[in-house]
């Protein structure tokens, strides 16, 4: 009996053919942000003439920027593996650390601005060193911090004005320079663009460079997606947490910087209540709870998706009641496309 047996022969072509822009794209964490950004957009596009005017563009993006800005940043942590719950509150920590000094101590609001820097660091370096040292789950740790510098806020705030409120930052030495950083305005022909979404693009870009490009950025997806394997091959997992914080901190005094030296006042409890709008939309933007997995352009979009649905639901002269129930819908189908996306990227990679 003979057998007789057919090479097949393969081309080099077929050898090197990579994967399709499909199986790309599949990999990218902030595709399904984008879609849903690209749905957002196209609707509210259809219902409502205002949305794509200049003003209108102006309006959403400014209302995504100051939310986009502690978004990137929450982001980043939660990739990390952890959470900041007293992300809200430092915006108004840092903006009456700022405005008490410049007002009611005399300083340079430059000085007041790097005074106020340094508080925000401090405090975001407490937060990890106590994560980090105890083990205690950093939902309790930063629970605690956020009580603590809410009662904080409003103590000293009475204790120095009388009320929960300070005012007239901008007759303070300095406020021109510092208030052109923070606060000034761009005009594209009829749309004013807020400093807040110039300093929001530009952490975005940073951030994802720190993310993929860096040995940082590699740190901080090893801590997130298991601690013990980090440390095991020698990633610095306490610093690398720590410096997360501290970066939650940092963009917290970013956007209570513009907030402040824009409306030149702040109110002892603003931000209450913000930290899980930032949460939400770093999860919208493709992080996982579990850590491990996301994108700092993510959560921009995540912002974003958030500024066109709030005011775009304003312009369409609907019942604001109505975005609460879209936060709800969009979070569960976030957790639901993500953790789909994280699936099939695991086997697009194998």
């Amino acid at each position: 009996m003979t057998t007789t047996t057919q090479d097949t022969e393969v081309t080099p072509s077929a050898r090197t053919e990579g994967p399709s822009l499909l199986q790309r794209l599949s990999v990218r964490p902030e595709i399904g942000a984008a879609l849903g950004a690209l749905l957002v957009f196209v609707f509210f596009s259809i219902v409502t003439d205002r949305f794509l005017s200049p003003l209108g563009i102006a309006t959403w993006l400014d209302d995504a920027s100051t939310l986009g800005i502690m978004a990137v940043a929450v982001a980043l942590l939660m990739i990390g593996g952890e959470f900041d719950l007293s992300a809200g509150v430092m915006t108004a920590s840092t903006a009456l650390v700022t405005a008490l000094l410049a007002v009611h101590a005399g300083w340079n609001v430059w000085f007041a601005l790097l005074a106020s820097l340094v508080f925000a660091l401090t405090v975001g370096a407490f937060n990890g060193w106590v994560v980090m040292r105890t083990g205690l789950p950093s939902f309790i740790v930063t629970l605690g911090t956020f009580l603590a510098l809410q009662g904080l806020n409003l103590g000293v705030t009475r204790v120095v004005t009388g009320t929960v409120q300070v005012s007239g930052v901008r007759a303070a030495e300095g406020y021109e320079s510092a208030g052109w950083v923070f606060a000034a305005t761009l005009n594209i022909g009829d749309a004013r663009i807020q400093a807040s979404v110039v300093w929001w693009i530009v952490l975005t870009a940073i951030a994802s460079i720190i993310l993929v490009r860096t040995r940082f950025g590699n740190w901080i997806f090893a801590v997130g997606g298991s601690l013990p394997s980090a440390r095991a091959v020698g990633v610095p997992a306490n610093r690398t947490k720590i410096l997360l914080f501290m970066g939650t901190a940092f963009a917290g005094w970013v956007a209570g910087s513009c907030n402040i030296l824009r409306f030149a006042s702040v109110q002892a409890n603003q931000g209450v209540g913000l930290e899980l709008h930032y949460i939400i939309a770093a999860v919208v933007g493709s992080c996982l709870l579990t850590g491990g997995f996301g994108s700092a352009i993510g959560a921009a979009i995540g912002a974003l998706i958030f500024g066109m649905a709030r005011q775009g639901i304003v312009f369409a002269r609907w019942d604001s009641d109505w975005f609460m129930l879209f936060l709800g819908v969009l979070l569960l189908a976030a957790v639901l496309v993500n953790n789909r996306f994280q699936k099939r990227a695991e086997r697009v990679r194998r």
